[in-house]
């Protein structure tokens, strides 16, 4: 991974059971070369993705990830306002929070 700052939670996991991290892992890699998307798009639909299931820690994660690959903030952002006719504003504004959480920071 790049230099991102993991969560305690996701470090304890990976001390515990490292070949089961190491295995999404490497699943999030051959998904994301598994097709035409370039990365920047990849993350943003992963990031729209965490915030319809209401994964705060998946949201931080693809915001960063997003931010990273070239995302602007208005990108991240807008990637997530485009929910609202999918999953209802109180969604929206919840996981917008999160975004912005890392992009305040």
């Amino acid at each position: 991974m790049s230099d991102i700052k993991m969560p305690k939670n996701y470090t304890n996991i990976q001390e515990k059971y490292p070949e089961v991290t190491k295995a999404v892992e490497n699943l999030g890699t051959a998904l994301r070369q598994a097709g035409p998307l370039d990365i920047k798009t990849s993350h943003l639909i992963q990031l729209a993705a965490a915030a319809s299931i209401h994964a705060e820690g998946s949201v931080h994660s693809h915001t960063k990830r997003a931010m990273e690959a070239g995302a602007t903030p208005e990108e991240i952002r807008h990637s997530v306002i485009l929910l609202i006719s999918a999953i209802g504003f109180p969604s929206v504004a919840m996981a917008l929070s999160w975004v912005n959480d890392i992009l305040e920071k």
